[in-house]
């Protein structure tokens, strides 16, 4: 397994942007009361913020993003690194980050570049820009977000009522003194198909057919350009390897559960995370859950669950904090990182 440590590295601030459109979901009437209640109950899914049509990934992550480099008073031209981590990317080419880079006004020397990775690219995505940082780069903006909702069909119980929008910002700093953050990092792609879209691509070009709306079961109908999801497949998968993950990355850094003060996981749905949180014996007051406001935002689901419920634990204190994404790919990674004073946003609404 590919488990690594990283040193030198620390975590200045976060931020996230959501559209400030909310679609309630005890409103979804593509299915009955009784339905629309067991889902919100067992998902914990009650809202989400869904974003206008034209609205980017890239957009929410440039707001949330300015208002963090203002806050931090950076000086751009000592920004070394931009890494977009999205499955919702602005065009198929060119690479968002490239346009990013344009509109945040960053120097040419930035490296900038994307990673197509979803429920476990924040996890993923701080691992690579610290590895970038780490040879002794000066400092990195990881910006992190998916809309979901546009892939997804108003007639699918299964995922309509389930995904959120969001955009975050995370600035990573080279410090000699930076505590050693620990990564464990795994891939299934064997269960590629568990999460799908499966059309649009190199391997299956749209067409007419991809865009016809097929009855899949009760409650379901979507076409080939939308997101399907199995979701007995991704708990079973969920319930089988997270924990493990989880635990070897403990046992790798010497780390007691006890020293953990918060364990953050991929926003899936309240079901999964309560049976890992379970299947790991943590108390419920050190898994906090932005789920019921914000639905499954992918990877944008780890930085904003910390925005919502942790800024005052974290601000001008120092907490060690165990990061778990798991999903899409199928994919799945947990990382432990020291936040140390890290400055957290207010959780800004765009338009």
């Amino acid at each position: 397994m590919a488990k690594f440590s990283i040193e030198n590295i620390e975590i200045k601030g976060i931020s996230a942007a959501v559209p400030k459109r909310i679609y309630n979901n005890i409103e979804y009437d593509w299915i009955s009361l009784k339905e629309r209640e067991m889902f919100i109950k067992t998902t914990g899914v009650a809202q989400r913020h869904v974003a206008n049509f034209g609205t980017t990934t890239s957009d929410l992550c440039e707001r949330a993003t300015n208002e963090l480099l203002k806050k931090l008073n950076w000086n751009l031209e000592e920004i070394d690194v931009l890494i977009f981590v999205s499955q919702s990317r602005d065009y198929v080419i060119p690479s968002s980050a490239c346009i990013l880079q344009h509109k945040l006004n960053l120097p040419k020397s930035c490296i900038a570049f994307d990673l197509n990775m979803g429920c476990s690219g924040y996890v993923y995505g701080l691992s690579v820009i610290s590895s970038l940082l780490n040879s002794q780069l000066k400092k990195g903006l990881l910006l992190v977000g998916d809309i979901s909702t546009l892939h997804t069909s108003h007639k699918d119980k299964s995922a309509f009522p389930l995904f959120g929008d969001a955009g975050t910002c995370t600035a990573i700093e080279f410090n000699q003194n930076g505590e050693k953050s620990y990564y464990n990092l795994q891939t299934d792609g064997e269960g590629y198909e568990a999460i799908i879209i499966r059309d649009g691509g190199a391997r299956n070009y749209v067409s007419e057919v991809s865009l016809k709306s097929k009855k899949i079961s009760d409650g379901i109908e979507r076409n080939n350009i939308q997101l399907e999801l199995n979701g007995i497949a991704v708990f079973n998968f969920s319930l089988k390897e997270v924990t493990p993950n989880i635990n070897e990355l403990l046992e790798f850094s010497n780390t007691q559960k006890d020293e953990i003060d918060f364990f953050i996981f991929h926003q899936a749905n309240k079901l999964i995370n309560e049976s890992i949180r379970k299947k790991l014996k943590l108390p419920i007051e050190k898994v906090p859950y932005s789920i019921e406001k914000y639905g499954n935002t992918s990877s944008a689901s780890i930085p904003l669950t910390i925005l919502h419920a942790l800024p005052k634990q974290l601000e001008n204190k120092n907490k060690k904090l165990l990061l778990s994404g798991f999903g899409v790919g199928l994919s799945w990674g947990s990382a432990i990182i020291n936040f140390n004073n890290v400055v957290c946003l207010p959780l800004i609404e765009m338009d």
